[in-house]
């Protein structure tokens, strides 16, 4: 097998995990590579995506900033050029936030950050296994048109979204039994919506829609929630919409709605003031393992054919929808649930709603643990099993993360960032803005463990040099709940 080169930083995985690590380890003087199996970076948000909620929940309940770093750039520099809503924060939202981009610009824009920061990438190429020399993981295995190559770092980071990387090198992981793993989805995009109309018919009868989150967050009453919706005059506004309750109750009667989930869209804002309508919910595949591949498979297939059902449905009963059009389907289904690493410390639910901080932080979140999607018109629940802590940081704060997470068990020279990240099921740290927040971490890490000649696990005792490049990359860590 020839070496095809050798880096201080291996990055396995061009997803949002993936891009904030290669950006943060080059930045911070790593020699670095990116290794993606595909001819496109982005992974969640513009592959499998975007999630409806983007860049969401960056404020917490004080609306304090607590996620800044490369998002927060990726975000201005977008909005700058016109390809990015401002980030929304009506009052009625609380903390639930949206913070809007152009999912394709955004894509393009991952390339320029990579030249602009020296990443070195190497596409089209399959991470299928760990160089190791004992425990330690001294490069990866790829496999691409060129044939079998090794790509050799001093450090590694398992960005595969699913832990792919980590599992060929031995480290332990959790999954639930996959009838109890949270639905897959396959998202799609439509255009030519009549957004006034659909504005008219949410405002004059609120009470068709889901709202109840809302409710919670911002702490109104529901009729105080419902008298400020009906004064909504902008689709943007709102930044997401679940419900249309009459219309799935009747499709569900006739057979024209498929009933795995209810019937939503969020936004995706286009060149020249444009919006589209972005369906994340609108297909969910249970009971599916995505870590077998035949369980993969299906959920691609059976996704597609919901999708078939939902596109004539909303054209049939969805005000304002009689004449749009699909623009878009993704190209992968977007995982919901998967393995999680398990590293020298597990995030817990506990950590979540007490807010807790800790001595070696890396970044924040405040997004609530506890809430899975679901089977069925509800969509999302809030589960409240008696031995389940669930809900958001109290005080209206926001939780750390710490480096610990990432650091997995069992093994050395590893790094795990995104979704796979250490925690319990309930706190699993799936969400876009949390992957970019560990990617940017494992990143700087990576490259202080590369520059001084320690392995991660050695870096835990100071992780001070790490902190302060996050610091300096702008990344949020102290001066907030």
């Amino acid at each position: 097998m020839d070496i095809y080169a050798e880096y201080d930083v291996v990055v396995a995985g061009g997803g949002t995990a993936g891009v904030a690590a290669a950006i943060a380890a080059a930045r911070a003087g790593a020699k670095t590579v990116l290794v993606e199996r595909l001819g496109a970076l982005g992974g969640q948000m513009n592959v499998s995506g975007p999630p409806g909620f983007a860049y969401a929940w960056l404020f917490n309940e004080r609306g304090e900033q607590i996620i800044k770093g490369i998002i927060e750039e990726t975000h201005a520099r977008l909005l700058a050029d016109g390809h990015a809503l401002p980030h929304i924060r009506p009052e009625f939202r609380g903390p639930y936030t949206f913070s809007y981009v152009d999912p394709d610009w955004w894509g393009l824009l991952m390339f320029e950050m990579m030249a602009e920061s020296g990443v070195e990438l190497l596409l089209h190429s399959l991470v299928v296994d760990a160089i190791k020399e004992g425990d330690t993981v001294t490069g990866v295995v790829v496999e691409n048109t060129s044939g079998r190559q090794a790509v050799m770092g001093k450090v590694v980071i398992d960005c595969t979204g699913e832990g792919d990387l980590s599992v060929r090198a031995g480290a332990p992981f959790e999954i639930v039994p996959k009838d109890q793993i949270q639905p897959h989805t396959l998202s799609f995009t439509m255009d030519g919506v009549d957004w006034s109309q659909v504005v008219s018919y949410i405002t004059s009868d609120p009470e068709n829609f889901d709202w109840e989150d809302l409710a919670g967050y911002a702490d109104l009453t529901r009729d105080q929630l419902m008298e400020r919706i009906r004064k909504v005059t902008d689709i943007r506004e709102l930044g997401d919409i679940r419900g249309f309750r009459r219309e799935c109750a009747r499709g569900l009667e006739t057979g024209e709605w498929h009933g795995m989930s209810g019937v939503g869209f969020f936004l995706i804002p286009r060149d020249g003031g444009r919006t589209q309508a972005h369906f994340q919910h609108s297909s969910h595949v249970a009971n599916r393992d995505p870590t077998d591949v035949r369980d993969y498979t299906a959920i691609e297939v059976e996704g597609r054919r919901q999708i078939l059902v939902a596109l004539k449905f909303i054209k049939t009963y969805l005000p304002g929808f009689e004449n749009a059009y699909l623009t878009r389907v993704c190209t992968e289904a977007r995982v919901r649930e998967s393995r999680r690493i398990m590293g020298d410390y597990k995030l817990t639910s506990e950590d979540v709603v007490e807010a807790r901080k800790f001595p070696d932080v890396i970044g924040k979140s405040q997004f609530p643990t506890g809430k899975h999607h679901v089977v069925g018109a509800q969509t999302i629940l809030l589960e409240m099993e008696m031995w389940q802590i669930t809900g958001l940081p109290k005080n209206g704060g926001s939780y750390d993360i710490p480096y610990r997470c990432l650091v997995p068990l069992e093994v050395e020279g590893l790094l795990v960032a995104g979704k796979p990240c250490s925690t319990e099921r309930d706190p699993y740290m799936r969400y876009l803005q949390q992957t970019m927040v560990t990617g940017q971490a494992a990143g700087v890490a990576a490259a202080v463990c590369a520059k001084n000649g320690v392995t991660p696990r050695q870096l835990e005792s100071d992780v001070s040099e790490v902190q302060d490049i996050l610091q300096q990359q702008g990344v949020v860590l102290y001066g907030t709940h």
